[in-house]
This record gives structure tokens, sequence and C-alpha cells, in this order.
């Protein structure tokens, strides 16, 4: 019995540094109170699979970070769009295109033309970055280093920011 106690003393103890913890993984006060609550009830649940010997601040606050990568796994899941449709045609549109207003559209042709204006060998791994492939299958289906990939999105991006830095808000 005296050691179920010093468990909730000791768990009571933690309560400000479990609550900083959390706040510094939500950043948000309610969603940092939800976790430490959420916390706090699986380590009163799982106190009997605590060996007195292991470090306890260690085992509370590796219990936080797990409830916290698994929400925020479960919110990633519950956030995709799976495409029911036949030819899967909204998988490869952006959702928020900007064609909806003739601003939108215009900006989209200037980008466009910025873009088609790049030397090729700027262009093609641009284009191909914002197809959606990754950097290394970029250097592969180029034949390029890695690092010169990067380098050119890199300039490619803050040459197409430069020319059209009338759009930024």
């Amino acid at each position: 019995m005296k050691t179920k106690e010093s468990f909730k003393q000791r768990l009571v103890g933690l309560q400000g540094n479990l609550l900083s913890f959390a706040y510094q993984l939500t950043t948000n006060r309610e969603a940092a109170q939800d976790l430490l609550q959420d916390t706090t009830l699986k380590a009163l649940d799982n106190e009997e699979k605590y060996v007195d010997n292991v470090n306890f601040k260690g085992w509370i606050f590796t219990i936080m970070r797990n409830i916290f990568i698994n929400n925020y796994r479960q919110t990633v899941r519950k956030a995709t769009v799976i495409d029911q449709t036949e030819d899967l045609y909204h998988l490869n549109i952006c959702q928020d295109s900007g064609l909806a207003t003739p601003e939108g559209s215009f900006a989209v042709k200037e980008i466009s033309t910025a873009v088609n204006a790049f030397s090729p060998e700027y262009r093609e791994p641009f284009t191909l970055y914002l197809a959606g492939y990754k950097y290394n299958e970029i250097a592969d289906k180029m034949g390029l280093p890695l690092g010169t990939v990067k380098s050119r999105i890199f300039f490619a991006r803050k040459k197409l920011r430069e020319q059209l830095k009338d759009y930024a808000r």
C-alpha cells in the first residue's frame, strides 16, 4: 500500500513538468492539458507495469511522448483523402489550384511562363520537384549528384520568388 501512495505522489509531483513538456509537443494550451490528462490516466492504469528500479520520470515522459505520437498519426490518417473515382483524377490535382478566380488563373499562367523560361538545367529538376518527385528520385532520373539537384531546385525557387515578388502578400 505504501508503494501505491508513493507512485501517486511522484506522479502528482511531476504534473508541472509534464504540462510543460506537453505544451512543447502540442504548442496549444488546451491540447497540452488533454495530453497531460491522457498521460496521467495511462500511467495510473499501468501502475502495476512500473518496475521500482526504473527511472520514474523517464517512464512517464515516454508514455506522454508515445501518446502524442499515436494521436498525431491518427490525425494524419483521418486527414488523408482517398480518391474513389475510377481514373484517380483527383489525386493529381491541387486541392486549391487558384484557378477559381480570374486573378488566380492569370497568376498560374505567369508562374508557368516564368518556370518555362528557366534554362533546361534548372527547369527539368524543378518541374520534377513540383510534380512530387523526391530529390533522390530526380537525381537518379537525371543522372546527377543529389547535391546538384538540391542546389538547382533551390536556385530555381529563389529565381521564381524574385520574378514573382509582386504576388507576395
